[in-house]
């Protein structure tokens, strides 16, 4: 009996974990290749959109060479999950980023993804975004304001129509008829407004907790019904960049993939991209092995805090996270909230300001979790007691568990 179970658990964390399948065989690899060159030649052939930039050129103007921006690539070639053989792809697709329109527009947020996207590295974004990208409007980042802004919108829409990306930051309050949030000399809703752009877009990607799922505007009461992206944009293509905020990274990431595709990358349930959020925090991160030996921080500044000991129980929600921040980390890879110390608040997951955000376990939380409830206190695991995205650490809590209290009972005796 025990064993069916264990094996039903094991099934469903299979099915939860939102793996990427790399072993896709040699023929899978070859003909992705021939698609990709073919993709690259057709944008080579295209006039450049955002003023002739030649991204070598740039690269050699601020200090980088050759082989960095190689690095860059191999690097991010990784990150996309594709074979090393692909480095050269990935880098000219770089090169020829300057052929996709881009639009970006906020709505109910606090311009932090921008704010991060300014602070990117590899080759830095005035080079990737501002000179090699073709930004056609970013109200934080343009010089335009007011009708002059408005101006140079729509003459993008029309120009680029059916051939931009729309980036989307922030949430969509629809309280009072949408009133909580308008724009422009007409007034303009948020709903109405995004709608309008999302309808001439390639795809529409959300960047940020608010635009994916209403984020922190959505938080409880929400006072302005404040919703995501995906459920007001249908029938575009949705891509979601979740988190407070969005990696960087993960935002050159998508647009790469689009230039080298020109589709885009595979998705999850909740419409991320598989090579960003195909991880869980808990299964890289760095102090997962104290987890699994049972050694906790259980106050701040204690031995424990110390020795890098696991956060789990002052509140860290890795195990219920999909991302790669352990992975490829901030500020130039430099670290990441759990590397100075701080716990994973489940911020690229839906309603995390609500569930997810505060300084305590899920044994004290008192939500209701997606099958059935939480486990009731940390030291208490169950199998089938843990959300479905944790469901995983059961066997390892329970395992240390159990081998601490034979330790303790081994000293007693």
């Amino acid at each position: 009996m025990a064993e069916g179970r264990d094996e039903s658990i094991k099934k469903l964390f299979d099915a939860k974990s939102a793996k990427v399948n790399t072993n896709r065989g040699e023929e899978y690899f070859a003909d992705l290749y021939v698609k990709c060159q073919k993709r690259l030649g057709e944008l080579k052939a295209m006039p450049a959109t955002g003023g002739g930039v030649d991204l070598r050129k740039v690269l050699e103007e601020d200090g980088f060479e050759r082989r960095d921006f190689l690095k860059w690539a191999s690097a991010t070639t990784a990150m996309l999950m594709l074979p090393a053989s692909f480095t050269p792809l990935v880098a000219e697709a770089a090169e020829v980023m300057n052929r996709i329109p881009v639009v970006w527009i906020e709505l109910s947020d606090c311009a932090g993804n921008s704010e991060a996207l300014l602070r990117s590295d590899g080759p830095k974004i005035d080079e990737i975004v501002l000179d090699i990208i073709s930004l056609e409007f970013h109200e934080t980042l343009q010089a335009a304001a007011g009708h002059q802004a408005e101006k140079q919108l729509e003459e993008a829409l029309e120009l680029f129509r059916g051939k931009y990306i729309l980036f989307v930051e922030g949430a969509i309050p629809l309280g009072i008829d949408g009133n909580f949030g308008t724009l422009g000399a007409k007034a303009e809703t948020f709903k109405d407004h995004l709608l309008r752009l999302a309808d001439g877009a390639a795809a529409v990607v959300a960047v940020g907790s608010c635009a994916t799922y209403g984020g922190i505007p959505a938080a409880a009461p929400n006072p302005t019904d404040a919703v995501g992206v995906m459920d007001i944009v249908k029938g575009k293509p949705v891509i979601n960049i979740p988190a407070c905020p969005a990696n960087p990274a993960n935002i050159v990431g998508v647009v790469l993939h689009y230039a080298l595709t020109g589709s885009v990358p595979e998705l999850d349930s909740l419409l991320r991209p598989k090579f960003a959020f195909g991880y869980r925090i808990h299964d890289n991160c760095e102090r997962r092995a104290h987890f699994d030996a049972g050694e906790y921080v259980e106050e701040w500044g204690d031995e424990g805090a110390k020795n890098n000991f696991c956060l789990y129980k002052m509140g860290c929600k890795g195990p219920m996270t999909f991302n790669n921040c352990s992975i490829i980390r901030y500020n130039e890879s430099v670290n990441w909230p759990i590397g100075v110390g701080r716990g994973c608040i489940g911020c690229s997951e839906p309603d995390f300001w609500d569930k997810y955000a505060y300084e305590r376990p899920m044994a004290n939380a008192h939500i209701k979790a997606p099958t059935g409830g939480v486990e009731r206190t940390v030291d208490q695991f169950g199998l089938g007691l843990l959300t479905a995205a944790g469901i995983g650490i059961g066997i390892h809590a329970a395992a240390s568990v159990m081998a601490g209290k034979k330790n303790s009972d081994e000293k007693d005796a």
